[in-house]
């Protein structure tokens, strides 16, 4: 990518500039780099580090550490990060089990945490914090909006399936909140798991006329490929975290016309989303995924932030962060109250083009959407 596209990109992308910069700022990323959830933090990694790359100079120190999908570990890496690395920010939990075990320790400590990815409902709540971003999504937020579209599908009778932990837990809670159909059934599985021949059978016998699952990762992957084989034909309703990027290559053509809904879409039309699937494609020779536009735009808040305020001024830094003076790729980008995204879902599906699997947007299923969960928060 050429030095003027870059400058220009980085321009439109932080957006406002201050009078002031900010000194250094330590970003502690703690992400999945190993494992069956790899992709997707592989995916916020070089998203994140993509939005440096353009700004070009600038006084962040990223320190990155692979949590292998593991809580304690992630607990051993955040400390670290705490204490020896010194780190002001940390970043890039993709699940929320692992979440739940770092974020509320880090941030009574007087430490940001802005989350790219993971969005449990306990967190967007009564236990929201001045100290933790969201710059993703609530959890329930797509799974509302899989349920609302089910209905203007005619979807009557859905079998609904995740697995079981807190993000799996938000998801059918979110699906049922907007769904107004029958449920066939309602199974919670294992996290990694990898067989799924005992559910699919239980589909096959429910009568469901549909199916909505939340099965991010490899436990996508494995699923549809069984699916696939089975022989059951039953359409499949999701949210974008099961046929995104990271895994729609592996899935192949059985993903191909599935509905799935996201806040964000390759083919999203604005210029910074445009500029930014290009820049991603010549530096990594892929399709980036909704986890590197997530990791893109965390990166650039923070940046937007650091020219306004310095971050040992936490009262400083915070409200930079809180104005989001920044043009994310999903368009104009505001946070609600309890920190977390106003936003527009889309709908979207999986097709073909030039022989490679990505998503197309065919609909919108909310705008300007807030999760329920931040009437509980009180900042």
């Amino acid at each position: 990518m050429n030095a003027l596209r870059m400058t220009a990109l980085a321009a439109l992308a932080v957006g406002s500039v201050g009078m002031a910069k900010a000194d250094q700022v330590t970003v502690g990323m703690i992400t999945t780099l190993s494992g069956g959830g790899a992709g997707l933090g592989v995916d916020v990694r070089d998203g994140f580090q993509l939005a440096l790359d353009m700004a070009g100079e600038h006084d962040i120190r990223l320190v990155v550490e692979d949590d292998a999908q593991r809580p304690e570990l992630a607990v051993q890496i955040a400390e670290r990060m705490i204490q020896s690395e010194r780190a002001d920010i940390l970043t890039g939990i993709i699940w929320s089990n692992l979440a739940m075990a770092v974020v509320p320790s880090a941030v009574a400590q007087d430490i940001f945490y802005l989350s790219p990815n993971a969005g449990p409902s306990a967190l967007a709540g009564a236990n929201c914090h001045p100290n933790y971003f969201n710059v993703a999504w609530q959890n329930d937020m797509l799974h509302e909006a899989a349920g609302q579209h089910a209905n203007e599908l005619g979807y009557e009778n859905t079998f609904i399936m995740a697995p079981n932990y807190p993000a799996g837990t938000d998801a059918l809670t979110g699906f049922k909140r907007y769904y107004e159909g029958e449920l066939a059934g309602e199974l919670f599985t294992q996290v990694g798991q990898t067989d799924y021949a005992a559910e699919i059978a239980e589909i096959r016998a429910s009568g469901a006329d549909s199916i909505f699952i939340f099965l991010p990762g490899g436990m996508g992957i494995s699923f549809m490929r069984q699916f696939e084989q089975s022989g059951v034909d039953l359409p499949i309703i999701s949210a974008g975290f099961s046929f995104d990027q990271d895994v729609l290559p592996a899935i192949g053509e059985a993903a191909l016309g599935v509905i799935n809904t996201s806040q964000w879409s390759p083919d999203l039309d604005n210029e910074l989303n445009g500029e930014f699937v290009a820049a991603f494609q010549d530096a990594y020779d892929r399709l980036p995924s909704l986890y590197a536009s997530q990791g893109f735009d965390t990166a650039n808040l923070i940046l937007s932030a650091m020219e306004q305020a310095d971050v040992s001024d936490m009262d400083a830094f915070r409200e930079a962060l809180r104005a989001a003076d920044f043009t994310s790729v999903r368009g104009s980008f505001e946070f609600a109250p309890n920190q977390h995204p106003i936003q527009t879902v889309y709908v979207r599906e999986v097709v073909e083009v030039d022989g490679v699997l990505t998503n197309r947007i065919i609909g919108t299923a909310f705008e300007e959407h807030r999760d329920v969960h931040g009437e509980n928060c009180n900042m």
